[in-house]
């Protein structure tokens, strides 16, 4: 039965019948995880975004298809766990986007509704990588343009798309040849087609769950269907399912940079009866300015320039509506910050152990430029606000696993510890309400996870005020920008020390592997315990004792002064202490400091410090 329209209770049936798709194959997405680590989550994180964007579609109907993307939408973006998750989020939160204010879905509408979500995805992502879920969904909606242009049916239609998104599948292993090299197709990518067999599922059941259909396509029923058994006709492939430092600014003059003012601030629009001229307005900055990045989400606009003229950048912006959240940096003031801070007048923070305290001059902000704009500058004279004076110059936010490692940040002076990381990435919803509840001018967020950090920055965008997201990827590296941080210093010098002091940690891990494979030269069984560098695996053993002792070496064969070590729930005590024993006897200058991290799935975490 032909069916060229889908109204918004029909959409979000489609919608259900894919998420229900992906949550029954989420073992199998995570199986494709292409480390042979028993925390591949990719599967995971996506279905709970999806999760997340479901419940707020069943608690918000609508009969008008725009409607109920933008509720799904908004239900993803909050609900957006790990990368994947994230950029999910992002497809459909372009596709919302395409079809704001329509009635009904119809077969071009959807191609171009793909196709604005894949545009949204990728401007997310810094660097995007080809063979991953944003190659099929690219691949997929360009293919489904064309397509639109031969039929107005959607279950045909949606069958090309899917098609298209299965052999794109099939060809990231081309693509990206660490998937080769295990024999498995791109995780994310997976994910994607299987939300994508769902809607071809619900649109190939021709009497959409037994209600009757009009002349036109129709639900005369707003019951929600059953998941439909027919599966599509095409098979499916075979595959195995399983900081900028001192030196570096010394070299470069402050007159040197250009654009001098950092400027980050929100631009509440006065009207939203008609779109807002980002391009226009992107022209305009780019006049005098650079590093120009826009995000407009329900009339409000995110907008970081840097610029030679801050006060005229504010009276531009100040034609669009209210500014808020307004903060400024002089980089070539900050610049000289880092000059001064040479090591000869100023110790580093590179001890995990040891922070030294030290104390730089605050910075003064204030433009003599920027005219009409008193939330800018206060004036020496003027009364104190004791709103102002009621909260911290800085709140920091963590994510963490195991208490042990939990109590560890609290006593760094991390003011929020987020339960997360392995295999239990918190939603964006989880950190924005972190950082809102803080009572501070800015928030520093520490993800300490790379599947988290996506998350992390999308929670930054929305929050109502300064974050800066710290990239992070371990515990360690966390850990060490902590000891970094001083509550008395400047922003711009907190963040540089922080970014010097996680950059100089080099992390090690011990876990279990969950197959057989080999990656990086390594032949690995499953259930033997591997070591990994870093982000590359270089042991594989049959015992934990033997896998961290080559581990350890590798780490500390080329030189490192500290060494942290982070025994996980499952690390056995006399296991630990002959290797501190072994750590003496072999590295007998390495200073060795052992904390019970309580982390699940790795018994080790190692950081180690030159």
């Amino acid at each position: 039965m032909s069916k060229r329209f889908l109204n918004g209770t029909e959409w979000a049936a489609m919608i259900l019948v894919g998420a229900e798709r992906l949550t029954r194959n989420v073992d199998r997405v995570n199986a494709l995880n292409v480390f042979p680590v028993p925390d591949g989550d990719t599967g995971t994180n996506m279905n709970l975004t999806m999760t997340a964007g479901v419940a707020e579609l069943q608690n918000k109907p609508s009969e008008e298809v725009g409607r109920a993307a933008e509720v799904l939408s908004k239900g993803l973006l909050m609900g957006a766990r790990g990368n994947s998750g994230v950029i999910l989020s992002q497809l459909f939160r372009g596709f919302a986007r395409s079809i704001s204010g329509q009635g009904e879905l119809t077969v071009p509408l959807f191609a171009n509704a793909l196709q604005q979500g894949v545009d949204t995805a990728y401007k997310a992502v810094v660097k995007p990588v080809e063979g991953t879920i944003l190659t099929v969904a690219r691949e997929a909606a360009r293919h489904g343009l064309t397509a639109s242009r031969r039929t107005t049916d959607l279950k045909e239609w949606m069958h090309e798309v899917h098609a298209k998104a299965l052999e794109t599948l099939a060809r990231t292993q081309e693509m990206l040849p660490v998937l080769k090299q295990v024999g498995v197709v791109d995780s994310g990518g997976q994910g994607l087609v299987y939300l994508y067999e769902g809607f071809l599922d619900y649109l190939s059941d021709g009497n959409f769950a037994g209600t009757a259909v009009n002349d036109r396509g129709h639900q005369m029923s707003s019951a929600a269907p059953a998941v439909a058994a027919v599966s599509p006709s095409v098979p499916a492939p075979a595959v195995r399912t399983m900081g900028a430092n001192t030196a570096a600014q010394s070299k470069i003059t402050t007159e040197s940079i250009a654009f001098p003012y950092d400027m980050e601030f929100f631009i509440q629009r006065v009207t939203t009866a008609s779109p807002f001229p980002e391009q226009t307005f992107r022209k305009a900055l780019e006049r005098d300015g650079d590093s120009i990045i826009l995000i407009e989400d329900e009339g409000i606009v995110k907008v970081h320039v840097h610029s030679r003229r801050p006060g005229d950048v504010m009276n531009l912006a100040l034609t669009y509506g209210e500014i808020t959240h307004i903060h400024i940096l002089n980089m070539q003031e900050q610049h000289r910050e880092l000059l001064a801070q040479q090591p000869a007048s100023k110790p580093e923070v590179t001890n995990l152990h040891q922070a030294e305290p030290s104390i730089s001059p605050l910075v003064d902000y204030a433009l003599p430029g920027v005219v009409d704009l008193p939330s800018i500058t206060a004036s020496p004279e003027s009364e104190p606000n004791p709103d102002v004076y009621e909260m911290a110059s800085y709140g920091v936010v963590a994510v963490s696993v195991g208490e042990g490692n939990a109590e560890l940040f609290r006593s760094l002076g991390v003011d929020i510890v987020l339960s997360g990381g392995q295999s239990m990435n918190p939603s964006t919803e989880d950190l924005l309400g972190a950082i809102t509840s803080l009572s501070a001018h800015h928030i520093i967020l520490l993800p300490n996870n790379p599947n988290i950090i996506m998350a992390a920055k999308q929670a930054a965008e929305l929050a109502e005020r300064p974050v800066t997201v710290l990239p992070t990827r371990t515990l360690p590296q966390g850990m060490a920008a902590m000891l970094a941080f001083q509550e008395s210093d400047t922003e711009s010098s907190n963040i540089v020390r922080m970014t010097k002091a996680y950059e100089q940690v080099v992390t090690g891990s011990v876990t279990q592997a969950v197959r057989d494979t080999e990656m990086d030269g390594v032949q690995i069984k499953e259930g033997h315990y591997i070591g990994i560098k870093d982000k590359t695996i270089v042991v594989s053993a049959s015992t934990p004792s033997e896998t961290c002792k080559a581990l350890l070496t590798d780490l500390l064969v080329s030189g490192g002064e500290i060494l942290t070590i982070l025994t996980g729930d499952t690390a056995d005590a006399e296991q630990t202490e002959e290797l501190e024993q072994w750590l003496a006897e072999q590295f007998p200058n390495v200073e060795v400091e052992v904390h019970e991290g309580g982390q699940p799935l790795y018994p080790y975490l190692f950081a180690v410090e030159s």
